[in-house]
């Protein structure tokens, strides 16, 4: 029996490809770097930006110090265009994310949160209309670790106060979330209604054929509440 659905946040409940994007060759282009030694740069970071060790604006002092282009300007303008493209996302979130939260809840079912998420991403699903569905909330920035550790899972679980067995996992099935939710003794699910608005190089992941998949929000209610499958 499901008790609880445990979500993924971006390419699941919202998506950073709504409106003005803003990804490592917009920073690079803005800030006058070289995009391959940027992205290099900046992806070597990457887990320390995801875990709390640097906020944006630090994580981006670190970059364009060491290719020699830093300036407070130009942090600036990269964290605040970040900013504005996260305030197209949260500012559209689809109406179904939001009525599949609602009939989760009024089902009786407990509603987690895990994400592998940046400071400024952190600050805008804290103050998004999503967050209080959330029973538990566990947002990389915060937790000091990400996706796929094993430790985000039995710590959801537990304070979930539920049996990994009694979960579902709904996910894009980035950053191998679906291998590790299964591994954990989630059921989890490859959620696909955002599939088709991402681009290269920064799409998260492929449709997954060995895992189940919601095609729509409502979906994930069918699966949840009445137990079986699409």
């Amino acid at each position: 029996m499901i008790k609880a659905v445990v979500f993924d946040m971006f390419e699941t409940l919202v998506t950073l490809f709504e409106g003005r994007t803003y990804f490592g060759e917009n920073i690079a282009a803005d800030v006058g770097a070289d995009p391959v030694l940027f992205r290099k740069e900046w992806h070597a970071i990457e887990a320390d930006r995801s875990t709390g060790v640097y906020t944006i604006k630090e994580g981006l002092e670190i970059v364009l110090k060491k290719l020699g282009i830093y300036s407070d300007e130009k942090v600036e303008l990269a964290a605040s265009k970040r900013l504005e493209a996260l305030g197209d996302t949260f500012s559209a979130i689809p109406g179904e994310t939001v009525e599949m939260l609602k009939e989760l809840k009024e089902a009786g079912l407990k509603i987690g949160l895990m994400t592998n998420t940046f400071s400024d991403e952190r600050d805008k699903i804290r103050e998004c209309e999503l967050f209080p569905y959330f029973d538990v909330a566990l947002i990389s920035y915060e937790q000091g670790i990400c996706k796929p550790d094993p430790e985000m899972f039995g710590r959801m679980t537990k304070r979930l106060k539920v049996e990994a067995s009694e979960c579902l996992y709904v996910g894009d099935g980035g950053s191998k979330e679906l291998y590790a939710a299964r591994d954990a003794g989630m059921r989890p699910i490859q959620c696909t209604w955002f599939h088709d608005r991402a681009f290269e190089p920064h799409i998260p992941c492929p449709i997954l054929d060995e895992f189940e998949h919601a095609d729509h929000q409502s979906d994930v209610v069918k699966i949840a509440v009445e137990g079986g499958s699409v």
